[in-house]
């Protein structure tokens, strides 16, 4: 290639953008990391016991309350799955298990009493605002419905300093007075419970808990911690070390094959890079959203590019076909020309040349885009598939079927910066490589 074809390519929109991405991918896996799912970085398993068998419904709400407890809580890589009909294993990653074991075994029942009475109740709350906490003294301020607030401040007419004693899961967390503001019958739907704690750490856990609770709301059945075990990150240790083993054989055996098969070794490096940028923009993007990376990713990953990798091959073929195509025609023409230059002289000849290069250009464009129309064909197939796995694991949470959004997801976003970013380069370079010749 000349110094002008590779300035050109460089300069290429595609290319500039593809240089972008890769640039912008880098820092951010530099700056943010890339999160580890539970089979990577270990973390802990948690058998919640039922009190009694449930049927579809009532577990499909256990595990979606679990589910939202642990996330609303902060809990990055959960996993909610039921275990027959009377136990749900929950594993969460790099979490200690005594920092989530009261979390996830409490049933989460709220009720507000003013003497004997009930007066609000954990299905009365709306929205749960952030804590506060000031010193070792905590405070968790929520909204009621309406008619709850009516309910409320009929309880409390006229019985300014009583007691509200506020449970959870029948343990007194609260028992603040009653204000003269809220003892005058006027209904307020601005409600507060609030404690102290021995320290201000103490005080900062108990906070965070109550308002997850409330926030996701009590359990249907009465629930008990069955077993807590921890995972270790030796398996994940093991799997990295053998995934670059593995994917370093892998980029050999690509390479003699490409070699073997196209004759041209300057095929081989574009294709291997091609696979590695599309490595880095898809753990660019999971770093950007702070999407774990489980072995389920990895195998998304691994089908990302191994598409990519047929892709890349796709064209490839179609250019050389193209090129052969091209030199036959070629080939035609100038015995053509031979035969019409011993009739006509020069000028038939002179004449011709403009015609071949034209339908030079025009032919790789064809046999590009009859490669890319393959290309969006598959990629529309296999997105198709995993979109509904992906679905229906975005749905549930982490429960079930869930569990494989991690490979449709990443497999989805690989097959579209493949097919958007990291191909048209490709094409785009193998068109200046092979279309010289």
């Amino acid at each position: 290639m000349r110094r002008e074809d590779i300035i050109g390519f460089i300069r290429d929109y595609r290319v500039i953008i593809l240089i972008v991405f890769l640039i912008a991918s880098i820092a951010s896996i530099s700056i943010n990391g890339v999160t580890e799912g539970l089979d990577l970085q270990g973390g802990s398993t948690i058998q919640i016991h039922l009190e009694q068998p449930v049927n579809t419904t009532t577990m499909g709400t256990v595990t979606n309350v679990l589910d939202k407890r642990l996330n609303v809580f902060g809990v990055k890589d959960v996993q909610v799955r039921p275990s027959g009909n009377q136990d749900v294993i929950v594993a969460v990653a790099g979490v200690k298990p005594e920092d989530v074991s009261n979390l996830v075994g409490s049933p989460g029942k709220f009720e507000a009493k003013i003497g004997n009475q009930s007066v609000l109740l954990g299905s009365d709350i709306v929205t749960v605002k952030a804590y506060s906490v000031t010193g070792n003294t905590w405070h968790v301020p929520f909204t009621i419905t309406t008619d709850a607030a009516n309910r409320f401040a009929q309880a409390a007419n006229g019985k300014a300093g009583q007691p509200v004693n506020m449970y959870l899961d029948n343990n007194l967390v609260s028992s603040p007075q009653l204000d003269p503001g809220l003892a005058n019958g006027v209904a307020s739907t601005d409600v507060e419970v609030s404690g102290t704690a021995a320290s201000n750490g103490a005080a900062l856990t108990q906070a965070k808990n109550i308002q997850t609770i409330l926030q996701s709301g009590a359990l249907p059945v009465q629930v008990s911690i069955g077993g807590i075990s921890s995972v270790s990150a030796e398996l994940g240790n093991q799997f990295r070390n053998g995934a670059l083993i593995a994917g370093l054989a892998a980029l050999i055996v690509i390479s003699v094959i490409i070699l073997f098969r196209y004759r041209t070794p300057q095929l081989v490096i574009p294709i291997i890079f091609t696979s590695l940028a599309e490595l880095i923009l898809i753990l660019g993007v999971a770093s950007i959203i702070h999407w774990n990376i489980d072995l389920a990713a990895i195998a998304g990953i691994i089908a990302a590019i191994g598409t990519g990798v047929d892709d890349q091959i796709i064209i490839t073929d179609e250019v050389l076909k193209g090129n052969q195509d091209f030199k036959a025609s070629a080939t035609r023409k100038t015995r053509k020309n031979k035969k019409a230059t011993k009739k006509k002289g020069k000028q038939s000849k002179t004449a011709a040349k403009p015609v071949k290069v034209s339908k030079r250009i025009t032919g790789f464009k064809i046999r590009i885009r009859s490669a890319f129309f393959i290309i969006y064909a598959s990629a529309a197939t296999l997105i198709a598939a995993m979109l509904p796995i992906a679905y229906i694991g975005f749905s549930r949470g982490a429960t079930g079927i869930g569990v494989l959004t991690g490979f449709a997801f990443t497999t989805i976003v690989g097959v579209l910066i493949g097919i958007f970013i990291t191909r048209p380069v490709y094409a785009k370079f193998v068109e200046l490589l092979l279309g010289k010749d």
